[in-house]
């Protein structure tokens, strides 16, 4: 059965290796060539059901199994009626067994096999794009360059274009494109992906979200129920609700420390702070108070957000606090942090705290003591950030995002969100989640901040028995949120980040 994959659905992720696995021990114990079947069955299934009056189903093949399941869905589309053709010039007798029996099979059926598809590809025709798979090594020097000058192709195409498994030069793992088959440009058309057997990783994070378009998924009739995976795609958080007997105290009390003031460096940063109080308030906090470095708070009050209770950072009281830590601290919050990693009992450090920390081996230190004694913190670096703790480069995480999440949780000792597409929440010993929700729209100043105070007001409402799985668990959970607030955002309207701490577009 062909499930489409969203949102709202927890699902298992598996990378290369994990599913060679599982396919290998399925095919043990199948009769030969079954699963090659019911993946081309499938890929053509799903190409009539995406396009049941196309022109031409035009099948980009391979000189791998995924081509093999190209040829499967030629055959099995021929067979049913439809117009299909094969483009493919590499050399049959190089096949592996499954992809020539399919590759003989589909030639016996009447499909037409071409070099290329030139111009004649038709807006109202499907591609199918079954040149690599799970696979990024496409042989040798002509062979790659012959699957460059095809994706090329299927960029360009002016119709739907369906990948098999995986939109090819696509990494399994880690959602990167292969070198020399990265895509020029934006696609011109429709994406979609049957991903075949198990759900990859890839997909969801990286480039991965952009290139697949629509996940699909078909599982070939294999369990995969027994295998632990390599990760899993985060679904929405379970829904709670609150008690008529509840009052503030019952929600916690989240404290933010950080808004360099104007004076100190002449870049005023009061702003992040505030935005991350906000969405604290509006994620369910039943107190926020927020203590600006730097800054004049005489009046004791933001009269924007009365709500919001302002302090002196001397007024804090953190031993039992749940602080979020660092949103616009600049330079300010470096003097800070030698007893807020000491003290606090749970913690959300951000931004300019996790430069300072990057920077300095003592606070590093500081801060792997606090696992030692087991006090819940939680990291949210974008790219640089990760980079700079991990003593790496911006382009290294991302070449990985996963690896790079559990190395920094395994490192510091913390559950850590690497912010992105495809954010990743990773903790030592827990399988890492992918958030499947969020959109370009949050690529916007303060966005973090906003997701910062959603983290911490979960690791509030977990209280004094907030673990390390609790933590995890409330850091996906707002990523999760603060990811479908933008997708439910109204077209047309502006998406800033003080609106998106409140939950509610400007009007």
């Amino acid at each position: 059965m062909t499930l489409r994959i969203t949102p709202q659905q927890t699902q298992r992720l598996f990378g290369a290796a994990s599913t060679r696995r599982l396919e290998s021990g399925a095919a043990k114990g199948l009769a030969p060539h079954t699963l090659m079947t019911r993946a081309g069955t499938s890929v053509a299934r799903l190409a009539r059901a995406l396009a049941p009056h196309a022109g031409r189903y035009w099948i980009f093949c391979g000189p791998g199994n995924n081509g093999g399941d190209g040829f499967e869905a030629a055959f099995q589309l021929q067979r049913s009626g439809a117009v299909a053709t094969v483009v493919f010039d590499g050399d049959a007798g190089r096949l592996p067994t499954d992809a020539l029996r399919a590759f003989e099979q589909a030639r016996g059926a009447g499909v037409e096999f071409v070099a290329d598809a030139g111009e004649d590809v038709q807006p109202r025709d499907l591609c199918i794009d079954a040149l690599l798979g799970i696979g990024t090594r496409s042989g040798g020097r002509g062979a790659r360059d012959s699957v460059a000058r095809r994706l090329r192709s299927l960029y360009l195409a002016p119709c739907p274009v369906l990948a098999v498994d995986l939109p090819s030069g696509l990494d399994a793992d880690t959602g990167q494109y292969a070198d020399g088959l990265a895509p020029a440009g934006p696609a011109r058309s429709a994406r979609h992906t049957l991903s075949l057997l198990t759900l990859k990783p890839g997909l969801f994070t990286g480039h991965g979200r952009d290139a697949a378009g629509t996940v699909w998924f078909d599982d070939l009739g294999i369990a995969n129920d027994h295998e632990t995976p390599d990760a899993v795609l985060g679904g929405p958080p379970a829904e709670t609700s609150r008690s008529h007997a509840s009052h503030k105290g019952s929600f916690g009390d989240v404290s933010i420390l950080g808004g360099e003031g104007i004076g100190r460096r002449g870049m005023g940063m009061s702003g992040a702070a505030l935005l991350a109080g906000s969405a604290a308030l509006h994620a369910g906090a039943g107190r926020v108070l927020v203590a600006l470095l730097d800054a004049d708070v005489r009046l004791g009050v933001d009269t924007s957000q009365p709500e919001l209770m302002l302090r002196t950072p001397q007024a804090l009281t953190l031993d039992d606090a749940t602080l979020v830590c660092g949103c616009g601290g600049g330079d300010a919050v470096r003097d800070w942090l030698p007893q807020v990693l000491r003290k606090a009992a749970r913690l959300v450090l951000d931004a300019d705290a996790l430069n300072a920390i990057a920077a300095d081996e003592g606070l590093r230190q500081t801060l792997k003591q606090r696992a030692d004694r087991q006090a819940v913190t939680v990291l949210t670096p974008h790219p640089l950030e990760a980079a700079r703790l991990l003593d790496s480069e911006t382009s290294t995480v991302q070449a990985d995002r996963l690896a790079a999440a559990r190395a920094l949780a395994e490192r510091h000792g913390c559950v850590v969100v690497l912010k992105g597409s495809g954010s990743v929440i990773a903790a030592p010993g827990l399988t890492p989640a992918i958030n499947p929700t969020g959109n370009g729209r949050l690529a916007t100043a303060g966005t973090g901040d906003v997701l910062a105070g959603m983290v911490g007001a979960g690791l509030a409402a977990a209280g004094s028995g907030c673990d390390l799985t609790a933590a995890f668990d409330a850091a996906r959970d707002a990523v999760y949120r603060h990811g479908a607030i933008a997708d439910a955002w109204p077209a047309g309207t502006p998406l800033t980040a003080g609106a998106l701490a409140r939950q509610t577009p400007d009007r």
